[in-house]
């Protein structure tokens, strides 16, 4: 619980009072110009108070994370062998718990290759022996 009192989670809450409070006082003020005969500003009487409930939900939130992240930082680190399997039901894929290895067949030299990407294939090692040239200055 001390946590939520450094300067920064300080500047949060007013933050959060500030906020919620101006957008409750904007609600009121849509509602007293929709009393008034203005039409439009019940859709904004409404909107402004779901902005209000957002603000504390997103504080709210952010300070049951906070004191989760205490919570679990006083707790001894657990021992992964005692961690028990992850169940896998019916549907459900499994985790893949190493890399995938993939083999790669070398390609013969009697394949067609294409015009179009032996022509690009030239280009870059072209770049690639003239650093300093622009693409413009390719003579291919």
């Amino acid at each position: 619980m001390r946590r939520l009192w450094t300067p920064t989670w300080i500047a949060r809450h007013v933050a959060m009072v500030v906020l919620a409070l101006g957008f409750l006082g904007l609600g009121w003020w849509q509602v007293s110009r929709a009393a008034a005969g203005n039409s439009l500003s019940w859709g904004y009487a409404v909107e402004w108070p779901i902005f209000a409930g957002f603000v504390v939900y997103v504080w709210w939130r952010e300070v049951k994370l906070a004191r989760r992240g205490v919570d679990e930082a006083d707790a001894p680190p657990a021992d992964p062998a005692d961690a028990p399997a992850p169940a896998v039901t019916a549907g459900s894929r499994p985790a893949v718990r190493r890399p995938v290895r993939v083999s790669r067949v070398p390609v013969d030299g009697d394949a067609v290759e294409d015009p179009d990407l032996a022509a690009y294939n030239h280009y870059l090692s072209w770049l690639s022996a003239n650093p300093g040239a622009r693409p413009g200055d390719y003579p291919g």
